[in-house]
């Protein structure tokens, strides 16, 4: 007995809340603004009602333009908008008419990952159909969110992500490229050279696999890769690869490319940036006089010299985390004698008919 309830009883409940009556636990939650006044209860119930979606995105000033047109491209009444900022700079986006409108949180020199680990806990998003986990340097003039949404809902996509214009983006998987003429796709074929795809390929990238600049997830899908990213790995690489495991089923079928809402990946370098931001925001104009613009440029050219190395840095630190998530999986794969791999042979090699 706990309390006044039975073993099972208590079983039963969330850990924490065996003490409370069950019919006041609220065990999830979302992040929608509520008024400090006048909200009706009609106006709550509607509310709670009117299932929405989270895009969620890391941001730095200096693709604050960009950041503006992605955001635009969201509807409020269909989105929830969060912002990741990773430079320190929150206040210079308040001049954008929607700035209010949106969450933001700062904390500097984070990634993505880092943030999503701790500010989307599957809990607290539970209420979201989907989550848009994307990065700031997509060109979205080909891009319909609503559209978007319609066509994985069709697909049964609980993975996915907007396909790549080839002729603007920097591409660094096959399987990312946009198929003209398609709705979506779910593998890609290469005969030649390193990594081939075949059509009877079984494992990523050739086939159940979205990378991870623009990933798209079902709330399912998101509880499931939440548990999966590593609170200390916080650049998540490897986690590509494995994200398969969260489709909710067949990932050969559950995840896929769509072709015909696509982006356009930028690729632009933003870790390690932050003095450079700062620098561009704080010392441009500021000289005053000429001998002063030229030592003012000798250090500028001295700080972008020490960002250089500190990227290259981040970079390190990337293939590192690789390795530790790789050897975290193949140990938990060893050690937990109840689970079953439901992929435990993939190959992307076979040309057997």
């Amino acid at each position: 007995m706990v309390g006044t309830l039975p073993l099972p009883a208590v079983q039963c409940r969330v850990h924490g809340t065996e003490s409370l009556p069950k019919g006041i636990v609220s065990a999830t939650s979302n992040l929608e603004m509520r008024r400090l006044w006048g909200t009706s209860k009609d106006q709550m119930k509607r509310r709670e009602h009117s299932m929405k979606s989270l895009l969620a995105i890391a941001v730095g000033i200096r693709q604050k333009k960009n950041v503006d047109h992605i955001v635009k491209k969201f509807p409020p009444s269909n989105f929830t908008i969060m912002l990741f900022h990773y430079d320190g700079f929150v206040d210079q986006w308040r001049d954008l008419l929607w700035s209010d409108n949106v969450l933001h949180v700062s904390a500097v020199n984070q990634t993505k990952w880092w943030f999503a680990k701790r500010f989307l806990h599957p809990d607290v998003v539970d209420e979201y159909n989907y989550i848009f986990l994307w990065d700031e340097d997509l060109g979205v003039e080909h891009f319909d969110p609503v559209n978007y949404l319609s066509i994985v809902e069709e697909e049964g996509l609980e993975i996915s992500q907007p396909a790549l214009d080839p002729s603007l983006s920097e591409v660094h998987h096959r399987i990312t490229v946009r198929v003209k003429k398609s709705r979506v796709h779910r593998r890609t074929y290469k005969h030649r050279g390193n990594g081939r795809c075949y059509w009877n390929s079984t494992a990523p990238p050739c086939t159940g696999w979205v990378e991870m600049m623009a990933p798209v997830f079902s709330r399912a899908a998101w509880r499931c890769a939440w548990y999966m990213i590593q609170s200390d790995l916080i650049h998540a690489w490897g986690l590509d690869m494995k994200l398969g495991y969260c489709a909710q089923g067949d990932r050969s079928i559950n995840v896929g490319v769509v072709d015909s809402e696509y982006v356009a990946h930028l690729g632009i370098p933003t870790l390690g940036r932050l003095d450079e931001n700062r620098m561009s925001q704080e010392e441009d104009g500021r000289a005053s006089s000429r001998s002063e613009g030229i030592a003012r440029s000798a250090k500028r050219g001295r700080k972008v010299s020490i960002m250089n190395r500190e990227r290259g840095e981040v970079r390190k630190q990337s293939y590192n985390e690789l390795e530790i998530f790789q050897e975290r999986w193949e140990k938990a794969v060893k050690d937990d004698t109840c689970w079953n791999d439901p992929y435990p042979q993939t190959t992307n090699r076979s040309r057997a008919f």
